[in-house]
């Protein structure tokens, strides 16, 4: 059985363009950083958390869901619970981007709190 992997961008990246010493964060995957960090021990035993860089091509990413998916955040649903209906899929995997409804679905499947 696979688990729900919720992957997030790694925080303090630097952007193109901008001055080589400023930092940031990806506000939606932050959003998920607060909650994760809130959830009560153990919520969130089966879920798989990974961070990867800012940068693009996101290669871990795209092996999962191909090169048009690498858009963050991302949660990959596994088989331990019902895939919504409007779901995104690619290569026989369910995912969702939307922010709110990641939030949703990490409180409903894995006990963090809800927003």
């Amino acid at each position: 059985m696979s688990q729900d992997h919720l992957i997030l961008i790694q925080p303090g990246f630097v952007r193109p363009g901008r001055a080589p010493e400023a930092r940031f964060a990806c506000p939606d995957c932050n959003v998920l950083e607060g909650l994760l960090a809130t959830a009560p021990a153990g919520a969130a035993t089966q879920l798989q958390v990974s961070r990867v860089p800012f940068e693009r091509p996101r290669q871990s990413v795209i092996e999962l869901l191909g090169p048009d998916n690498q858009g963050l955040p991302v949660l990959v649903l596994g088989d331990q619970h019902p895939v919504p209906a409007d779901a995104q899929h690619h290569a026989g995997r369910a995912f969702v981007t939307d922010v709110q409804q990641i939030a949703r679905l990490l409180a409903e499947r894995h006990g963090v709190l809800a927003l």
